[in-house]
C-alpha cells in the first residue's frame, strides 16, 4: 500500500506527457480523435444492425435500422474524411460552449444572494468567450481547438494525479491515512 503512490504518479506523468504532445500537435490529435469517433460510430452502427436482425418483429426495428445506417454512414464519412469530422466536431463544441456559458451566467445571476455566486458567472463568461472565439474563427479553429482542449484536459488530469500521488507518498511516510 505504501508504494501505490508510485503507480499513480507514473500514470499521472504519462498522461501529462500525452497532454503536452496533444498541445504541441493539436491538428494530429484532433484528426486522431476524429478517426476514433468514426470507428466508434461504425462499430456502434454495426451493433445496432445486429440487434435489428436478432429482434425480428420488434416494434422499434425500423428506427433501430435507420439509426444503425446513420451511425455506419456517419462513421465511414468521418473515417474517409477526418478533416470534415474534425470541422463538424469543432462547430458542435463552439455551440456547446456558447450555450453552456449562457446557462452558467443565468444560474449565477439567480444565485446572487448566495456566497460565491459570481463563480458560475465567471465560468460562464469564459465558456461563452471560448465558444464565440471558436465560432468566429470556424472552420480554421478546427485545426487546433479539439486537439488543444483535449491536450489541456490530459495535462491537468495528469498533474492532478501526480499531486495526489505526492500526497499519498507523504501520508505513507507519515503513517497517516489519506483524507483524514
Amino acid at each position: 500500500m505504501a508504494t501505490t503512490w508510485r503507480y499513480l504518479a507514473a500514470a499521472g506523468l504519462l498522461i501529462s506527457l500525452l497532454g503536452v504532445v496533444a498541445i504541441v500537435v493539436p491538428l494530429v490529435t484532433g484528426l486522431a480523435l476524429s478517426a476514433l469517433l468514426g470507428a466508434l460510430l461504425v462499430v456502434s452502427g454495426l451493433s445496432h444492425g445486429v440487434h435489428v436482425f436478432s429482434a425480428r418483429g420488434w416494434t422499434g426495428a425500423l428506427s433501430q435500422g435507420l439509426l444503425a445506417l446513420l451511425y455506419v454512414v456517419g462513421g465511414i464519412v468521418t473515417l474517409v474524411n477526418p478533416v470534415l469530422g474534425l470541422t463538424t466536431l469543432t462547430l458542435v463544441l463552439a455551440v456547446v460552449f456558447v450555450f453552456n456559458g449562457v446557462l452558467e451566467i443565468l444560474m449565477g445571476i439567480r444565485l446572487r444572494s448566495r456566497p460565491n455566486w459570481w463563480w458560475p458567472i465567471a465560468s460562464g463568461i469564459l465558456a461563452l468567450a471560448v465558444g464565440v472565439l471558436l465560432w468566429i474563427g470556424w472552420p480554421s479553429t478546427a485545426e487546433w481547438a479539439i486537439g488543444l482542449l483535449f491536450g489541456v484536459n490530459l495535462l491537468s488530469s495528469g498533474l492532478s494525479m501526480v499531486f495526489l500521488a505526492l500526497n499519498g507518498r507523504r501520508a505513507a511516510r507519515d503513517g497517516s491515512a489519506i483524507g483524514t
